[in-house]
């Protein structure tokens, strides 16, 4: 009879944006950025006469020598590489293999040779099944989970999880997105109708994180806004408990559509509870490739003075960036450059556009013929590289969509033009706040190992150039004396360092493009003097 688990989370076959592998890279221990919520909550799923062990291997080795008989293994594309390598060598070992979570939900006959137990779907409603078959010893080898009431979601178990090694901790108020975004998976797996926690749960799993050191929270909301009257009720119950909180004051981050920056009071609103970090997919400043990808919400509005709204209110935003769309010339990567350099955005998650099984823009590239092996991206050495794709583009070659995004990306990320961004979000910042940010200062608190980490692994930012030291001078100069300022300002840095960190793999950082035109015809209009904005 089985009764012990042990649970992993797969390291990102690929350094994301949003990872902590410059932790290790630079000297330190391995830390990660974002609390790994899914095996937590995965495990308070496992009844109580189940042992369960938990591992998130961004943070530790995965231990193959464990003594549980059943291995769960979750995880997305982007971690799809690890997750067949710890199948294989458990299942090598005589292990049963249970995988479950977004990629072996969508891409299941890709995942299905590699496990014993293959759960497609949410598991909160048939856990207890999964769980009783595995105690009795007949165990099926595929699971349906379905869309529960998230009412019925447990408390995640973060007593099992190192966080002392997590910069943020994580809380999911709701799943799925009502929007229709052609190359996106969410409602594919979540669906569209979006599900929510109450309030009450909500601030229970903020406790926990609290009492356990946490001073910044990810909400992981797919769309955290996108049902107005739910996130005010649910930002008016944070913003009331951050109020009271005598250790410090919490910072929350999440994901949200830009409709949201013309309303004034749901951004006032976002600020008073303590959200200071959002990430938006902004994509591309081409009406033509938003309407082709059925991104509607972004259409037909100025997208740098909506993100300027966001600045003003004291929230920094992460853009999501995409090129490689159909309606996508070779001019994009000048066009994209441009728009960026407007704004106030720091940090993009600059990429080719990818088309996810069971997606309408896979099925669209599938029937058009422009559609590269899946299970080849699937099975590379380097899963979710930015600039890899498995799309042919319509206007272009492959190569010449990797030479465009080389480009951008090192332009983009020049320390120059990183500067002119940054210093356009500090002269925006907080403009329209209607309180003092400094009155919120977090007090005098023993630091976590992860935060003693994070504030030596900073001082290693002079050491990155001559160039990124005068970017270190400028930008604390500008930031002296504002103190609600800096942690945001140093937050985009440390990003900075992560995807330079990332940039610097499969040679793709190379500073020579800066200040040239895009190795393609036709010939750009850009000037050496238009990028480098910043001088």
């Amino acid at each position: 009879m089985a009764d012990s688990i042990y649970i992993v989370n797969p390291r990102a076959d690929f350094p994301t944006y949003y990872g902590g592998e410059v932790f290790e890279a630079s000297g330190f221990k391995a830390m990660t950025s974002i609390a790994d919520l899914s095996i937590t909550t995965v495990a308070a799923m496992v009844p109580p006469d189940f042992k369960v062990e938990i591992c998130d291997q961004h943070i530790s080795p995965v231990d193959f020598d464990h003594p549980a008989e059943i291995i769960g293994i979750t995880g997305k594309i982007t971690q799809f590489g690890n997750m067949r390598k710890i199948a294989e060598e458990f299942r090598r070992r005589g292990k049963t293999v249970m995988i479950g979570g977004p990629f072996a939900s969508l891409s299941p006959e890709i995942v299905r040779p590699h496990a014993d137990i293959l759960i497609q779907g949410e598991m909160e409603e048939i856990a207890e099944t999964i769980f009783n078959d595995i105690r009795a010893d007949r165990w099926k080898d595929t699971y349906l989970g379905t869309q529960p009431d998230l009412r019925l979601s447990p408390m995640p178990r973060w007593d099992l999880y190192p966080n002392h090694r997590a910069l943020v901790g994580a809380v999911q108020t709701s799943r799925g997105c009502p929007f229709e975004c052609e190359f996106c998976d969410v409602i594919q797996y979540l669906g569209r109708k979006q599900r929510h926690k109450e309030p009450d749960q909500i601030i229970e799993e903020l406790d926990q994180l609290y009492d356990l050191g946490y001073r910044s929270i990810f909400l992981s909301d797919d769309n955290f806004t996108v049902f107005r009257s739910r996130a005010r009720r649910s930002l008016e119950a944070i913003r009331d408990w951050n109020a009271t909180r005598t250790a410090g004051r919490v910072t929350f981050s999440t994901q949200l559509s830009i409709d949201i920056a013309t309303d004034e009071e749901m951004l006032h609103l976002c600020a008073e509870a303590g959200v200071t970090n959002v990430f938006i997919g902004i994509e591309t400043p081409s009406e033509e490739s938003l309407k082709e990808a059925k991104k509607r919400q972004n259409v037909g509005i100025s997208l740098p003075e909506q993100i300027e709204q966001f600045t003003r209110h004291g929230i920094i935003v992460t853009g999501g960036m995409i090129v490689g769309f159909d309606n996508d010339g070779y001019d994009i990567f000048e066009r994209q450059y441009r728009f960026a350099m407007q704004t106030s955005v720091p940090i993009y998650s600059l990429g080719a556009l990818v088309a996810p099984q069971a997606t309408p823009l896979y099925d669209r590239m599938e029937a058009d013929g422009r559609l590269d092996s899946y299970r080849e991206l699937t099975e590379g050495e380097a899963i979710g590289t930015p600039w890899k794709t498995n799309v042919i583009p319509a206007q272009m070659t492959q190569e010449e969509l990797y030479e465009g995004i080389k480009w951008l990306g090192n332009n983009l990320y020049d320390p120059e033009a990183f500067e002119h961004r940054m210093m356009n979000f500090i002269e925006g910042y907080g403009t329209a706040l209607r309180f003092n940010p400094a009155d919120r200062i977090q007090g005098r608190r023993v630091l976590r190992e992860v935060e003693m980490s994070l504030s030596k692994l900073l001082r290693q930012f002079v050491r990155m150039g001559p160039k990124e030291r005068k970017l270190w001078g400028r930008v604390g100069k500008a930031t002296a004396n504002r103190p609600a300022l800096s942690p945001l300002v140093m937050g985009a840095m440390i990003q900075y360092m992560q995807l330079r960190h990332m940039y610097s793999l499969e040679s793709f950082w190379e500073p020579l493009l800066v200040d040239t035109e895009p190795a393609f015809p036709p010939a750009g209009t850009i000037s050496a003097s238009d990028i480098n904005i910043a001088g």
